[in-house]
Formats: C-alpha cells, sequence, structure tokens
C-alpha cells in the first residue's frame, strides 16, 4: 500500500485536475494608510497568453512612463506601469460585469485604456475625468488598480458603459486583493477566488504579524508570486516542501496557485507618501515565471534607463531576464502538452535542493540579495539627499549591467545541467 503522505497528495492533484483553468491576474493595491512611510505599492501577477514581456520606457503626450509590455509590442499597450507624475496604474480582467452585446471584435482595449492613462493622467482625479469621457462603449471590462502621489489608492470595476470605484483608503484592511471578479458584477460569474482567498490570507497574516507595514516590493514577490499555498485545499506546498518532495515525484497540478503556467511576470510598483517627490518611485520587475526569475529594479525617469537586458525587443533571448526565466520554467518546470502532461507543475527543481541544482526559487532569492544591496546602496542616497537625481540615474546606469549578470550566475546550475527527461522524470521522482 502506498505511503498516506504520498495518497494525500495524489488525492489533490486529482481534484485539481477536475477543473478547468482560464487566463488569470493576481493583484493588490496596498494604500500608503497601510505602510509605516506612508508609500502606497501595487502588486500584479500577470497572466497571459504571450509570455515573453520586457519593461519598456514611453514617451508618452504629457508624461514619459515606464510599463510592462509584450516584448513584441511596438507601443500602445501596457499592463502596469507609472508615469512621471507618479500616477501608476494596473489592470485586471473580470468576467461578471458585461452585460450587452458589444461584440469581441471592439472588447480587450484594457492595455490601449492604461497607455492613454499613461500619458495623460496625473493622479486619480485624472484617471476618473479620463474614465467619464471616454467615448462608449469603452471596450473594456476589467478592475483598473491606481496610485498616485497625492496619496490616492483606488480601484474602478469598469464595464462599456460605466465604473464602480473603490477607494482603499476607505476600506478596513488598508489593501485590497483584486483577481478576476469585481464585487459590483454578477456574482454568479466570478472568478479567480480561489487566488482571491489565498492571497488576502497571505496579506491577512502579514497584516497582523505587523510586517505588511514594513514590507518591502521583494517580499510581495516572495510571498505570492512564489506561493504554492491554495486556502481552498489548506495546502502549503513551499511551507511544506520537505515533505512534499520526499514523498512524491514533485508533480502537482497547476491550478489555482498565484504563480501558474500562463504567469508572465510579476510586478510591483512602490509610490511615494503624499506630496513627495515622484522620482522617488521604483519599479520592481520580475519577468518570466517568477518562482524561477529574479525582480530587478528600475528608477522612475524622465528618460530611458532600463538595463537592456530588460526591455528586450520584439522578443527575448537565453541573455536577457525573461528569455533565461522562459528557458529555465520550458526546461525545468512545465512539460509539454502531450495528453494531460500541461496540467502539471513540475516543482522537484522549483522547491527542492539537489546535488547538481539549487531550488530555482533559492537561486531567485540569493540573486536578489545581491542586486538589492548595489540598488539599495545609491537609492538610499537619493532618498537622503546625498545624491542629486542626475547622481541617482548616472550611478543606476553604472551598476545596471552588473544585474544580469548576478542573475546568470544563480542560476549557473541550470545553464549547464540538461534536465529532466521529460515525462520520464516523473516515474524515476
Amino acid at each position: 500500500m502506498g505511503h498516506p503522505v504520498h495518497i494525500f497528495f495524489l488525492v489533490l492533484a486529482c481534484a485539481f485536475l477536475s477543473v478547468g483553468k482560464a487566463e488569470a491576474c493576481t493583484a493588490v493595491i496596498i494604500s500608503g494608510k497601510a505602510t509605516a512611510d506612508g508609500r502606497p505599492m501595487i502588486w500584479k501577477n500577470r497572466d497571459t497568453g504571450n509570455l515573453d514581456n520586457s519593461i519598456r520606457y514611453f514617451d508618452g503626450e504629457k508624461y514619459s512612463f515606464t510599463g510592462l509590455a509584450d516584448s513584441g509590442s511596438k507601443g500602445g499597450e501596457v499592463w502596469i506601469g507609472i508615469n512621471t507624475a507618479g500616477f501608476a496604474i494596473m489592470n485586471t480582467a473580470s468576467y461578471c460585469l458585461k452585460d450587452d452585446d458589444v461584440p469581441s471584435s471592439e472588447m480587450d482595449r484594457e492595455g490601449i485604456l492604461m497607455y492613454r492613462a499613461l500619458e495623460i493622467c496625473s493622479d486619480i482625479g485624472d484617471f476618473e475625468n479620463f474614465l467619464d469621457t471616454l467615448s462608449r462603449p469603452m471596450g473594456v471590462e476589467a478592475n483598473f488598480c491606481c496610485i498616485d502621489a497625492y496619496g490616492g489608492a483606488a480601484c474602478y470595476e469598469t464595464g462599456n458603459t460605466s465604473y464602480h470605484k473603490i477607494d482603499v483608503n476607505e476600506c478596513e484592511d488598508g489593501f485590497l486583493v483584486v483577481t478576476n471578479f469585481s464585487v459590483s458584477g454578477d456574482p454568479r460569474r466570478w472568478k479567480g477566488v480561489e487566488r482571491y482567498r489565498t492571497a488576502y490570507s497571505i496579506f491577512r497574516e502579514m497584516q497582523a504579524e505587523g510586517s505588511l507595514a514594513r514590507i518591502h516590493p521583494l517580499g510581495i514577490i516572495d510571498s505570492l508570486s512564489r506561493s504554492y499555498r491554495h486556502e481552498v485545499m489548506g495546502i502549503d506546498l513551499r511551507r511544506d516542501a520537505e515533505r512534499f518532495l520526499s514523498h512524491t515525484s514533485g508533480c502537482f497540478a497547476d491550478l489555482d496557485f498565484i504563480p501558474r503556467r500562463s504567469t508572465s511576470a510579476s510586478v510591483v510598483i512602490h509610490g511615494v507618501a503624499p506630496g513627495d517627490d515622484p522620482f522617488k518611485s521604483v519599479i520592481w520587475a520580475a519577468l518570466g515565471y517568477p518562482p524561477a526569475s529574479v525582480a530587478v529594479p528600475v528608477p522612475l525617469a524622465a528618460e530611458d534607463h532600463i538595463p537592456d537586458a530588460l526591455s528586450s525587443y520584439p522578443d527575448s533571448d537565453k541573455d536577457s531576464f525573461c528569455g533565461l526565466s522562459l528557458y529555465i520554467r520550458e526546461s525545468f518546470v512545465f512539460y509539454e502538452d502531450v495528453s494531460s502532461m500541461s496540467r502539471y507543475v513540475n516543482l522537484k527543481y522549483v522547491l527542492g535542493d539537489s546535488d547538481c541544482t539549487q531550488s530555482t526559487v533559492g537561486c531567485s532569492i540569493k540573486a536578489e540579495a545581491g542586486i538589492r544591496e548595489l540598488f539599495d546602496a545609491i537609492y538610499h542616497g537619493y532618498l537622503s539627499g546625498q545624491l542629486s537625481l542626475q547622481e541617482y540615474h548616472e550611478k543606476y546606469d553604472c551598476i545596471s549591467p552588473q544585474f544580469f549578470d548576478i542573475c546568470s550566475h544563480s542560476f549557473d546550475c541550470y545553464l549547464h545541467y540538461p534536465g529532466p527527461s521529460d515525462t520520464n522524470d516523473i516515474d524515476n521522482g
């Protein structure tokens, strides 16, 4: 008879596979009222069919801005970003707002809407005016999450003709988790409730223990985008990795975890306290599959200071952050779409160390520590007034080429290891 722990995980995996999978995103808005320094944050774990992503700089009509884009995009769409006024925006798809007959050919304009908003909006008041004056139908069904440099933090549940605002400053928790439903929409069509429950529980626990008030953007990416916790099922495979990996092949059904097969990036935008200098804002971006990628800081600037390895166009290779992560993802984490194999994630390498490799999560954390040390030295110099904005950006340009070297060195074991032999790896454990 099989080991009871092995059987337990097998039953859970089979239960997962009985449910279909849809693309999705998980996000949070954290009000400055919930942080010790008064600085708000927005985080987005992006899920999409376009896995090759980059961080790009754009010269807008009124404001320039930096944001997450598909690597093959020539511009005109962005999926999370911040402009030089300190206004930041992201979205998650909603599946319960549309109640009209607007054809699909006129929908999916969320990326276009956010690109335009970043060009012309300085704060959430401007964004509301922008929504009020857009021609109808707007061609969207989404939750737009915004922060600004004046203390604004809000979510706009937006359909083709109207929107519903949630002021996060008035939320009891001081934060708002957002997935793929809107509270103003039809509850019978809510999606992403499972991921919502997991993310909310994690943030609520942080708040209860006092860590949320002082959390660093890297802490959000690591705690959420590298979490294999499933609140509905009552499991946490990362927390219980030793037990899980010692009694299974390491494979589990890829469904309703925050990081998914369709995850392309995890991005945190760290804003500023009300009235502070917007250029103190920082974008932290982990491109690719977050449990096998490295979050990199990018300062807000009125010109392009994005490292080449982060801004690939039109596609990413292994000499870029996204390309390296996608290589590891495809070689060690997810299987080809043969039979039902695409429904599984192989956590053997993600969570476990071996004689040949360190866990990909461990590689990510190690690289991020090295990058953060370099960045903090100049960033805190700017915050304290020891460095001017120009000096801060110049020093960033000097250190940022080292970021990818740190990343590739950390993942060196995967670059020189042949990897699992596809489906045979499941049988061999």
